[in-house]
């Protein structure tokens, strides 16, 4: 199954600048844990919607595919696994590494313990582990309604396998965000925003986690 032929049926271009508005509004929520003076990785970036939007010092991307030509030139991209990324990339060197809808696609659970290793020896001691992460304990069934999710994770298993890779939690939002930017939450970047303003709306749309950890 290729890659590329799966995410150019899944996402077309109007999707993806629908995807940039949101992100916006995510990052600005997200940004407390990410100082403007950092190295930020973002692995498995895709289009960048997350580290186009990004302030920081230096914005890395890595992805198997080659999506660079979506980054723009201020974004230094590296194609490459993500279990080969000690190779690739200089060690201890990033403050942030953040990771979305990612672990799913590796193929299983020693997989994701190996791949958040390599992320605990890219990032510089203190540094911060950010994962967004769909929920299969919030969704059952529908975990399954993407051809290439291999691995079930929830709450409580993404936090055992970052602990496992020698991360210390220091926070765990069981209930973020819906699953996927067509389901549920609102697409206009103000109405995000406000979702994002009021938690008790992410008891009931909230399907998935996020989990905020420490290199020690």
């Amino acid at each position: 199954m290729r890659t590329d032929d799966v995410y150019s049926r899944r996402f077309d271009d109007r999707g993806a600048r629908q995807k940039d508005g949101t992100w916006r509004e995510i990052l600005r929520y997200l940004a407390r844990w990410i100082p403007e003076d950092a190295a930020v990785l973002d692995l498995g970036c895709d289009r960048g919607h997350f580290i186009r939007h990004v302030r920081a010092r230096e914005r890395w991307g890595t992805d198997i595919r080659d999506v660079a030509t979506y980054l723009g030139s201020d974004v230094r991209f590296v194609r490459a696994d993500g279990l080969r990324l000690r190779d690739a990339l200089p060690a201890a060197h990033f403050d942030i590494v953040f990771a979305s809808n990612y672990l799913e696609h590796l193929s299983g659970p020693d997989a994701v313990v190996e791949q958040l290793r390599i992320v605990h020896d890219l990032l510089r001691p203190g540094g911060t582990l950010i994962v967004l992460q769909p929920n299969v304990s919030l969704l059952g069934g529908a975990y399954w309604d993407f051809i290439d999710h291999r691995v079930a994770l929830n709450d409580r298993s993404l936090v055992e396998a970052a602990e496992l890779a020698g991360f210390e939690t220091r926070r765990v939002i069981r209930r973020f965000l819906p699953y996927t930017t067509k389901s549920a939450l609102p697409q206009h970047p103000l109405l995000v925003r406000a979702y994002l303003a009021l938690p008790p709306a992410w008891l009931l749309l909230g399907k998935q986690t996020l989990y905020v950890g420490r290199r020690a």
